[in-house]
């Protein structure tokens, strides 16, 4: 299974640290921003991308793992 298979499984399988700070810095330098507040997590794209429905500023909301 790869890592990225196991970053998003349901069932909890364990990834190391090394490969989730990996995944986080590759996504952030594609210009997403992770957020959390009282309300929840969620993500941000900092810059429309070509080719997707995306809009500046957009956030979309994610599924807590707690």
């Amino acid at each position: 299974m790869t890592a990225l298979k196991r970053l998003e499984s349901q069932r909890g399988l364990g990834v190391h640290e090394g490969t989730i700070d990996q995944v986080r810095r590759a996504l952030e330098a594609a210009g997403i921003l992770f957020i959390e507040s009282r309300q929840g997590r969620g993500v941000m794209f900092l810059h429309e991308t070509s080719g997707t429905e995306t809009r500046q500023g957009r956030i979309r909301r994610v599924r807590s793992s707690t």
